[in-house]
């Protein structure tokens, strides 16, 4: 082979193999681990945030679960109030609640800010300036109730998970005394952390109310036909902790994988198609680098950020077992909600 050739020949090995690491970096990009901002910073002694939803008004709520390193504190519980830019607008005690808080969530037609009393086994209608509430929903049996996330669908009946009974409980857009919707064992807790059904969204087309179950890795689906159940299935298995969920416009389910550190993107027929962040340490001043126990997330008001809330919690401190997360979650001094970029990296799924 003459000089030239040899020449031609290894210009043209070198192009393939760079295309070959092109295509591989490609496809790696949906398992996007890094880009995880803080967000917003929670104020000293503020315990593990738990609940978000961004408002009408674009400004992101959050609420705290009552528990921080030591363990369970005493009430009432907190509402945190932050402008897009992180900036703490609010800090709010919730009349008359524990400090459990859970999912909270504006009714798409009223308005009102509904917030879970997970410690009473109750819906709150909070006042998001000044904190002042009543009760919105009732179940018939709270004890044993473990009452988690909400839903609405498009005539404004409410739906709330019940992470201990399995329970669907629904009520009307007024509230009052919520009947049960769907029970199923799908919905029950048979694994680690002890949640069951926890977050819970309809699809655009309102036929079908999608159901994270945490101790069992998984998101459910209940079929709906004119605002009747069927009977629930399973979409799909081994999400590390399912915890909140969110549906973007193309029915995509964003999912907060609670003991994975991550955020789990899935399609509508439960194919995985992007991994997002993780949980990289403890800063030196106590507050978490990445994801750490992310539980609740919402898209921003534009659509280009998803807001995270990191947990961080050491299950022993809450009753449960050590978990790889519980050392780690001791370390922690300052709570944080993160974001990340609401984007779906390239990715072509196939060799060629």
């Amino acid at each position: 082979m003459t000089p030239f050739l040899w020449r031609a020949a290894a210009r043209a090995l070198v192009c393939v193999c760079l295309l070959a690491l092109l295509g591989h970096l490609t496809a790696a990009k949906a398992w996007d681990r890094g880009d995880v901002d803080v967000f917003a910073t929670l104020p000293a002694g503020a315990t593990g945030p738990e609940g978000l939803t961004v408002g009408p008004d674009g400004k992101v709520y959050v609420t705290t679960f009552g528990f921080n390193a030591q363990g369970a504190q005493a009430g009432p519980g907190k509402l945190y109030v932050f402008n897009d830019d992180g900036t703490l607008l609010r800090q709010l005690n919730v009349a008359g609640s524990t400090s459990h808080l859970l999912g909270l969530a504006f009714h798409p037609n009223t308005h009102v800010l509904l917030v879970i009393d997970f410690g009473a086994s109750q819906v709150l209608n909070v006042d998001p300036h000044t904190g002042s509430a009543s009760v919105f929903m009732t179940i018939p049996s709270p004890s044993g109730a473990g009452l988690n996330a909400l839903a609405f669908d498009s005539s404004g009946n409410v739906y709330v998970s019940d992470s201990f009974q399995g329970v669907i409980w629904k009520t009307g857009a007024s509230g009052g005394l919520a009947t049960a919707w769907v029970a199923d064992p799908l919905l029950l807790p048979n694994g680690i952390p002890p949640f069951g059904a926890n977050g819970l969204a309809f699809n655009r087309a309102g036929n079908a109310l999608f159901v994270a179950n945490t101790a069992n890795d998984s998101i459910v689906t209940i079929p709906v036909t004119g605002g009747t159940p069927g009977t629930p299935k399973a979409l799909v298995y081994s999400i590390n902790g399912a915890d909140g969920i969110v549906l973007d416009r193309s029915d995509n389910i964003w999912v907060a994988a609670n003991q994975s550190d991550e955020i789990v993107v899935i399609d509508p027929t439960g194919k995985v198609i992007a991994k997002l962040g993780d949980f990289d340490g403890i800063k030196n001043d106590g507050t978490p680098r990445g994801l750490f126990f992310p539980a609740s997330p919402d898209f921003s008001k534009d659509g280009k950020s998803l807001f995270v809330t990191n947990l961080a919690l050491d299950l022993r401190l809450a009753g449960g077992p050590q978990t790889l997360q519980s050392q780690w979650a001791d370390q922690v001094k300052r709570y944080t909600v993160s974001r990340i970029k609401a984007r779906i990296p390239n990715f072509k799924g196939n060799d060629n």
